[in-house]
């Protein structure tokens, strides 16, 4: 949702900028566009992607060592060059980049309207930055208090970094409910909504607060402040990022280079928590709050997207295995309903940004409700991951590419770790079974790679079904939210509409959809309803559908029966999703790719939801 980047120091800003924006492109593309101070303050911004932007600015001045860039995803107002950002107030003093959305923004334009303020775009971001100039000419006041006083008055989540004509040495940072991470240099600063645009330059970094302002001087350093106006000590962090995590390499998409890491992404997952030699498996988090859970009546897993896939699938880890009562919210309704959350029940967000705008909101309600809230994200610093009371970060490493691969399956195996962590610390599992388990887990990392050895196969396949406009995905128990996200990714990034369902819904409805040009994709390795997916299978070869089906190496019924079949490793039910999922992304993948379409970058689709 929108990516900003800011400098000021004493280095050119433009190359600082420009590079910053194709870190940060993976948060939206709508738009693009630079504010470069030397002087003067020269705006440039374009429709499209930052190469558009690029285009533009050949044979224009990018002199300036201070300066700030956004590349937008669309709220208020059509992607256009209007409505790109930055912004500039009506005098031409002020100039505002911006990620969120101010809610009341309607209500104040029109008081802004009879001041005599007028608009050129449909952007509440424009409204904002009008906002702060009337503040500041009425009162005469430095920017930053300006930013301050206008932030009080505004309903709504944003990250802004304004910049003001006539105080040069100074950027103006703030946020509330959405990101943005200052680095910290030699006698300069950088802002970023995440800290790929950052590690380049510095791996000093502070994470701000919500409703804390920023400001950065090259003369006066850096200095924090909340919206009561008190001073705030920053607290500065090394970033454990590396250059080769946000870059390609020889991959020709993120994406891909996202499904090939999970062999190392899982393994990293579990470094450190989980030892099958020596019979044990920990979950720091969980030890923090350890009598809190013990004692907890309900789980409640709230989380949207493709994170809410992962909380399906942990639902049936934790009954299964710890026999905790679970339900699984979409963040988006809890929110919004009157739910039962008790002071016993353990709240469980799961979310790759750790800034899901929704999930906040519903973290927020279990938190007023008296509810332990537990933490699964992979951004490190992300405010869920300071919100909640104790939680686990997956360790996925930075995930570019739009469509969530590497983060899912984190997130299935950290839910895996904790479900037989409670189930033997329970006593309702045998032990001899979480030794089994244990054993089976640590293998996850080289069955994986063994099911990326069938990428040639799966390309094949994604040839001959690329043109369909349907699919219909189908599975059973664990492998049911697996057949979501597999239909998920496809109409995410190919542009298919698909379905997943449990296999025996089917004749509930979707089969009336079969024919000889929907392809079916069925996921069929449960032993514990295996005959029963072999009649679903039959019901739909019997309608002349195309069925593809992934199934456990060496089964031979299904096989014989199914048009195309992919073979994954044995392992044991409950692990089954960390390698049936695979083929589903490698399938979605290479249609999308045979298709034409942008993998790594879907249409109307943007990294992190921080807003409605």
């Amino acid at each position: 949702m929108c990516g900003i980047v800011a400098y000021i120091g004493d280095k050119e800003a433009y190359p600082i900028l420009i590079n910053g924006l194709k870190r940060l492109e993976y948060r939206g593309y709508d738009s693009a566009g630079i504010a470069l101070f030397n002087g003067d303050l020269n705006i440039y911004k374009r429709k499209g992607k930052v190469k558009d932007l690029v285009d533009f600015m050949k044979g224009k001045s990018k002199v300036g060592n201070r300066g700030m860039g956004h590349t937008r995803w669309a709220t208020h107002g059509k992607p256009d060059d209007i409505n790109a950002h930055p912004h500039m107030s009506g005098n031409d003093r002020l100039s505002i980049i911006h990620n969120g959305i101010i809610e009341n923004y309607s209500a104040i334009k029109s008081t802004l309207i009879k001041e005599g303020h007028t608009f050129k775009s449909q952007t509440d971001t424009e409204v904002l930055v009008h906002f702060i100039e009337e503040i500041q000419t009425r009162d005469n006041l430095p920017v930053e208090e300006a930013v301050r006083l206008a932030l009080t008055k505004v309903v709504g989540a944003y990250a802004i970094v304004v910049m003001d004509r006539e105080d040069p040495d100074k950027i103006v940072a703030a946020r509330k409910a959405s990101p943005l991470v200052i680095g910290i240099g030699d006698g300069e600063f950088f802002v970023g909504s995440d800290a790929t645009p950052i590690v380049e330059h510095t791996k000093k970094v502070v994470y701000l607060n919500d409703e804390e302002i920023a400001v950065m001087s090259k003369k006066d350093g850096l200095q924090i402040k909340n919206m009561g106006n008190e001073v705030m000590t920053p607290f500065v962090e090394q970033l454990d990022l590396k250059m080769d995590e946000i870059e390609k390499g020889d991959y020709e998409h993120f994406m891909l280079k996202e499904i090939f890491e999970q062999p190392k992404t899982i393994a990293d997952c579990m470094r450190g928590r989980v030892n099958a030699s020596e019979s044990w498996l920990k979950l720091g988090g969980l030890q923090n709050v350890e009598e809190r859970i013990s004692k907890a009546k309900r789980f409640i897993l709230a989380a949207c997207g493709t994170s809410w896939h992962a909380a399906l699938i942990g639902e049936y880890l934790i009954e299964e295995l710890a026999r905790i009562p679970v339900e699984v919210e979409y963040a988006s309704e809890l929110r919004y309903r009157n739910p039962i959350i008790n002071s016993d029940d353990v709240v469980i967000a799961l979310s790759q940004s750790g800034e899901t705008a929704d999930t906040m909101a519903a973290l927020e309600i279990a938190k007023e409700k008296g509810a332990l809230l537990y933490g699964i994200v992979n951004n490190v610093g992300s405010s869920i991951a300071r919100f909640t009371d104790s939680g686990s970060y997956i360790h996925a490493g930075p995930e570019i590419g739009v469509a969530s691969t590497k983060a899912f399956t984190g997130q299935v195996t950290l839910l895996s770790i904790m479900a037989m962590n409670l189930g033997y610390s329970r006593g309702t599992i045998p032990k001899s079974y979480y030794h089994q388990l244990l054993h089976e887990l640590e293998r996850i990392p080289e069955k994986v790679a063994k099911v990326l050895e069938s990428d040639e196969q799966i390309k094949y396949i994604a040839t001959e079904i690329k043109d369909a406009p349907n699919a219909l995905y189908m599975g059973r128990g664990y492998n049911f939210p697996v057949a979501l996200e597999g239909a998920l990714k496809l109409k995410e990034i190919s542009y298919i509409h698909a379905e997943g369902y449990p296999a025996a819904e089917m004749k509930h409805g979707p089969i009336a959809l079969i024919d000889e040009n929907m392809p079916v994709i069925v996921i069929a390795t449960n032993k514990s309803a295996y005959d029963k997916i072999v009649s679903n299978v039959q019901e739909v070869k019997s309608r002349k559908g195309i069925v593809i089906a992934i199934v456990d190496e060496g089964e031979k019924l299904i096989s014989e029966m199914a048009d195309y079949v992919i073979e994954i490793p044995v392992t044991d039910e409950p692990l089954t999703p960390l390698l049936s999922v695979i083929p589903l992304q490698l399938l979605s993948y290479h249609i999308a790719l045979l298709r034409g379409c942008d993998v790594d970058q879907p249409r109307n689709l943007a990294k992190s939801v921080t807003v409605e």
